[in-house]
């Protein structure tokens, strides 16, 4: 009988698991935990992942409980200590690196002749409130914060870092990786201009929105052949510079785009891009969404708003493995060619975890086999078989 994998196993495809074993050794991932590797804490807390585990006693119980699906991905039984000590030892760095990989295999940074690279950059709280005594606040949550860059096209994300609720949004977006060509956007959370000055010297673009203190000066209206977006209309399209003569003046050359939403609200946007129509640019902003649904689609699906403990490593090992788990889940889908959309692939996945099926018709129930043909003929006596 051929042999076929559970959804567990093909879900887990994507990760080597000698490779998870070197990023463990140059993080020295295993040097507190031998006998609990990186490899197998790492199923784990996938596992809690689409297993909807909401403590590490009912992870370990729901885990043992398939103990024969694990052997021949080399996990054997979990204990609520050894998975407490684990959450609280593992460098982050482990996992973070894993996630990086995934994310890798989703974006392969193949451009096509003319294909336009968009990154949006973003960050969303996550609120950890009475749960955990260190965490800061930032007078509205008190918890972590977590940067991403997401790319749009192929709903990929990277990790740029996960800090405390406190920290600048800037701080953070100007360690992102400058890809030259590419066009960022971002809010006025990230309004920083030495940032800014940096992706203009490396060839790329970026939209945002000016805050609300910058004084900018009119150099020149600039036409606009074209006013109506997709439920927006630009009202001004001009080259400005800063009214500022001091170190706050960026020496490159700026667009306002001006623009009018359906109900009746009106944003100012401000862009370096001087090639793109002000309803391209403004059409980008509106794009910038996309992050928007991504963390609210992790953190209704993914388990980010309960963790199985309450040290900061443990939190951010939790994060990870969500991100992992959003990362595999991309990857099945493009690969096994899902048809149905990622929010319903999700749930069938957390309902068939074991079933041994194939991903790409997992939304159709099991093949019947059917009946073997019998010969009814007496003992002894010669069958026949009529055409």
């Amino acid at each position: 009988m051929r042999f076929k994998p559970t959804i567990f196993v093909s879900l887990l495809a994507p990760i080597d698991r000698r490779e998870v074993k070197a990023i463990s050794a140059r993080h020295r991932g295993d040097a507190y935990d031998k006998s609990f590797d990186s490899g197998d804490h790492l199923l784990a807390l996938i596992f809690a992942q689409f297993a909807a585990s909401t403590s590490l006693r009912g992870l370990a119980v729901e885990w043992n409980a398939y103990c024969q699906h694990h052997y021949h991905r080399g996990g054997g039984k979990l204990a609520r200590s050894t998975l407490a000590d684990a959450n609280r030892r593992r460098p982050p760095a482990v996992f973070a690196e894993v996630f990086a990989g995934l994310a890798g295999q989703l974006d392969p940074r193949t451009r096509r002749e003319g294909r336009e690279v968009v990154r949006v950059i973003d960050s969303t709280p996550i609120p950890l409130g009475t749960l955990c005594s260190w965490a800061t606040s930032n007078g509205r949550i008190r918890g972590l914060k977590l940067h991403i860059v997401f790319d749009p096209a192929r709903a990929c994300p990277r990790v740029l870092d996960i800090t405390d609720a406190n920290v600048n949004d800037a701080q953070i977006g100007r360690t992102a990786e400058i890809d030259p060509g590419a066009t960022y956007t971002f809010d006025k959370g990230y309004c920083h201009y030495g940032w800014w000055r940096a992706i203009d010297a490396a060839g790329a673009r970026f939209v945002t929105r000016p805050k609300i203190s910058m004084r900018l000066d009119q150099i020149a209206l600039r036409p606009c052949e074209e006013t109506a977006g997709d439920g927006f209309t630009i009202t001004e399209d001009a080259e400005v510079r800063f009214a500022s003569k001091g170190d706050s003046s960026l020496p490159i050359r700026l667009r306002r785009v001006r623009v009018r939403r359906q109900d009746g609200s009106a944003i100012t946007l401000l862009t370096n891009d001087l090639d793109r129509s002000a309803v391209a640019i403004a059409a980008l902003y509106k794009g910038r969404w996309q992050i928007e649904l991504l963390f609210r689609w992790l953190k209704q699906n993914l388990r980010i708003h309960r963790f199985l403990g309450n040290n900061p490593n443990a939190i951010r090992l939790q994060i990870y493995a969500a991100l992992i788990a959003y990362a595999l889940l991309r990857l099945a889908a493009r690969s096994h060619r899902v048809r149905i959309p990622v929010l319903r692939f999700t749930e069938l996945v957390a309902s068939c975890l074991f079933e041994r099926r194939d991903l790409s018709t997992i939304e159709r129930p099991p093949p019947v086999n059917p009946p073997r043909a019998r010969n009814h003929a007496p003992e002894g006596q010669l069958g026949f078989t009529y055409a």
